[in-house]
C-alpha cells in the first residue's frame, strides 16, 4: 500500500511540482495550503509523513507543528527557505525530524522521505524489548516507558534512544548518531543531534539539567549511562 504524505505549502506551484513528482515515485500525496487546513487534513488522512513549509499565511509551520505534536507523533520534514541555523533549530525543538532548505532537489527530498519512512517502518519482533535502568523500550511497538509510565517520543527521538540503549556505556559520536537517524545516503548537520538529545532529555530525564540516562561526553558525543 502506498504511503500517504501530507504536503503543506502556500504556493500552488510548489504543491503541484512536489505532488506530481512524489506521485510518480509511488506515494499518495494530499495537500494543504496553510497550517490551519493542514490540521484538518492530518486528523482525517492520518498521513505517514508530513512535508511542512514554515512561512505560510493563516497558520505557519511552527504553530502547526506545536499543535499537531499534541495529537500525533507523525514524522515531519520541514521545507524551509530560511537559512539561519536558529530557525532550523526551532523547528527541531518543536518536534520536526529533519529539514530540507529551499530550493531543494527532488531526488534529495525523496531520499530523505524514504530514509525517515524506512526507519519507522523497520520490522521488529513485538517482543524485542530493551530495558535499562527504569526505561523500557519496545522496538516492535515503538513505545517507551519510564518508571512504568508511557512517554511519547518523535520518531527521531525514539531512534536515538534505541541506539544509545542498545550500547550502554559506549560513547557514540554525533556523526554516528546522525547516520543512525538519517541514514548514510542523506547529508545532515550534526547540530541536529544536539537538539534531538535535548528534546529527548526533557521527556525521559527526572532533571534534564543533570541527565541521569543520556550523558554528554564533551568533545566526543553521547552515551547511555550503564547501570
Amino acid at each position: 500500500m502506498a504511503k500517504t504524505l501530507l504536503l503543506v505549502d502556500d504556493k500552488s506551484s510548489v504543491r503541484t511540482l512536489v505532488r506530481d513528482y512524489l506521485a510518480a515515485e509511488g506515494f499518495r500525496v494530499v495537500a494543504a495550503e496553510n497550517g490551519r487546513d493542514a490540521l484538518y487534513v492530518a486528523r482525517h488522512e492520518k498521513p505517514d509523513l508530513i512535508l511542512l513549509d514554515i512561512m505560510m499565511p493563516e497558520m505557519g509551520g511552527y504553530e502547526f507543528l506545536r499543535l499537531h505534536r499534541k495529537e500525533r507523533n507523525t514524522p515531519v520534514i520541514l521545507l524551509t527557505a530560511k537559512v539561519e541555523e536558529s530557525d532550523k533549530v526551532l523547528g527541531l525543538e518543536l518536534g520536526a525530524d529533519d529539514y530540507v532548505t529551499k530550493p531543494f532537489g527532488m531526488r534529495e527530498l525523496v531520499a530523505r522521505i524514504r530514509a525517515v519512512l524506512r526507519r519507522i517502518g523497520q520490522d521488529a519482533p513485538s517482543d524485542e524489548v530493551v530495558r535499562a535502568a527504569d526505561i523500557v523500550l519496545d522496538r516492535g511497538r515503538r513505545s517507551v516507558q519510564v518508571g512504568g509510565k508511557p512517554v511519547r517520543l518523535t520518531p527521531s527521538e525514539f531512534d536515538l534512544l534505541a541506539v544509545l540503549m542498545a550500547m550502554p556505556g559506549r560513547v557514540l559520536s554525533r556523526a554516528v548518531l546522525l547516520e543512525q537517524v538519517q541514514g548514510s545516503a542523506v547529508e545532515g548537520v550534526e547540530r541536529t543531534i544536539d537538539v534531538h538529545i535535548r528534546n529527548l532529555r526533557t521527556k525521559i530525564e527526572p532533571d534534564p539539567s543533570a541527565p541521569r540516562y543520556v550523558e554528554t561526553v564533551f568533545g566526543v558525543g553521547y552515551r547511555f549511562r550503564p547501570d
